[in-house]
């Protein structure tokens, strides 16, 4: 390689390396790109059976222009090598279904637990997949239904604080007059107390900063459709976090549905529809509380990656 000193005074000489040359050279020639068994079909599927375990997760990843992959991760891995089982291209169950039953019967019955989400392909791979596994919907998922729904109440309000200040600001104008929005307490306008309300609704009250707790105030005074809902959405919150035993979480999830159902709340009317179709899956987390987090920071590592078949190839040097 040409070298190129900095300077014709310099005693030193000093290499430069032309970085995609060097990128290039490195996938053709030293990385044993071309001598990977799994290349001429990395970008339908990559599987590692080797790295089957008692507890999986599964879920889906979108990778660079948007395709997505559904990917199975062994818990046990901790995200490095060894915690890749499979990626494979798509979430169609019966694809994903005939790549990982290629794996012998007896060598998935290992799998005693796995988390997933609430899609019914997801669960329908699981259940064809690993017999013998525990599902396990992740707490996550159904805390975010719950989250969603008060959004959701919380947006629908704001824009009936814009039309009204819309139409506010419309008469002002036929009437001559300067329009001057009304001030809450705080100095928020209805329409600010309601877009800068977001963030706290996500949080326990105990974590409410002072400025968050009188604007809480003014909001659940206001509105006391989203005071309820922020309390149901508290208490799944603290059920999950604080509840260790199943049988109780049992009596307390129970008693928590039929409040939901009780409230009346139309936001709420998928919770409850989950609730019903998903009860024992939700329930199986209290056994061990496992969630998808590992799987999810997994996939967080492999959004950098953006060329498809050699990224997979280096996908499994690092962690297959």
């Amino acid at each position: 390689m040409d070298n190129y000193p900095i300077s014709s005074n310099s005693l030193e000489k000093h290499y430069y390396i032309d970085g995609d040359r060097f990128g290039q050279q490195y996938k053709e020639y030293l990385s044993g790109y071309k001598e990977w068994d799994q290349k001429d079909h990395a970008q339908q599927w990559i599987l590692f059976p080797g790295n089957l375990g008692s507890r999986l997760s599964i879920d889906q990843t979108a990778l660079s222009n948007g395709e997505l992959y559904t990917v199975v991760t062994n818990k046990d891995g901790k995200g490095r090598k060894g915690a890749l089982v499979a990626m494979i291209e798509g979430t169609a169950s019966e694809k994903v279904i005939k790549v990982i039953n290629s794996i012998p019967k007896k060598e998935r019955e290992v799998v005693k637990e796995v988390t997933l989400d609430m899609a019914g392909s997801m669960d329908k791979i699981v259940r064809r997949c690993f017999p013998c596994a525990t599902r396990v919907i992740d707490r996550f998922h159904v805390q975010k239904l719950a989250n969603d729904a008060i959004q959701e109440i919380r947006i629908n309000h704001r824009w009936d604080a814009i039309n009204e200040e819309t139409n506010a600001k419309e008469n002002a104008k036929l009437d001559g007059k300067k329009y001057v929005p009304e001030e809450l307490q705080n100095g928020d306008t209805k329409k600010q107390l309601l877009a800068r309300s977001r963030y706290l609704l996500f949080k326990s009250a105990e974590k409410w900063t002072a400025t968050q707790k009188e604007r809480a105030k003014l909001l659940f005074g206001l509105y006391p459709d989203i005071k309820q809902a922020y309390w149901l959405v508290h208490g799944l919150r603290m059920i999950f976090t604080n509840t260790k035993n199943k049988g109780v979480a049992y009596t307390k999830m129970a008693k928590w549905f039929n409040d939901v159902t009780d409230s009346d709340i139309k936001s709420f009317n998928t919770i409850s529809a989950t609730f019903y179709s998903h009860y024992p899956e939700i329930l199986n987390y209290f056994d061990n509380r496992s969630t998808n987090a590992s799987a999810e920071s997994f996939n967080a590592k492999i959004k950098a990656f953006r060329a498809i078949p050699f990224f997979l190839f280096r996908l499994a040097k690092i962690y297959a």
